[in-house]
């Protein structure tokens, strides 16, 4: 079985810091964009949001010092369903778990908008492995849903 998600898109809020005893998580939203011809050839733009959640303690301080709301970001991860209570209820929220973030560098003028250049910060999210991550997260309290 595989759950790999792989994610191109631009960060639509700044990126939440949660500091927990057993380590911190990031959790921001991530817009994606699909454009295609409806029936009658017009041209529709669908735009998905994904909450992001990043609990490698290496890649949560590369996201607090330089992911910004409006940054285009690729990412790699799972798919998952957490479930939490508010109010007496039963709630879930699904989220996408990343292990690899690459910041995406600023256009220069390039035809496809991108430079080659990796930005400073590229090697040390290359660095991080899973066994960085915060595994156990049942004790993180959470005040869902953002």
């Amino acid at each position: 079985m595989v759950n790999k998600v792989i994610l191109l898109g631009n960060v639509g809020k700044e990126p939440e810091i949660k500091q927990f005893d057993n380590g911190s998580v990031a959790n921001f939203s991530l817009a994606t964009n699909e454009t295609y011809k409806d029936k009658s050839g017009e041209k529709v733009q669908k735009t998905e949001w994904h909450n992001i959640r990043v609990g490698m303690p290496s890649l949560v301080d590369i996201v607090q010092k330089y992911v910004k709301k409006g940054d285009v970001l690729y990412c790699e991860g799972k798919i998952r369903t957490r479930e939490y209570d508010k109010d007496g209820q039963k709630r879930y929220i699904t989220e996408i778990n990343v292990d690899t973030i690459r910041l995406m560098p600023k256009a220069q003028n390039q035809s496809n908008g991108y430079s080659s250049d990796a930005p400073p910060a590229q090697k040390l999210m290359n660095a991080a492995t899973a066994d960085d991550f915060v595994s156990d997260t049942s004790s993180m309290d959470d005040d869902l849903p953002f």
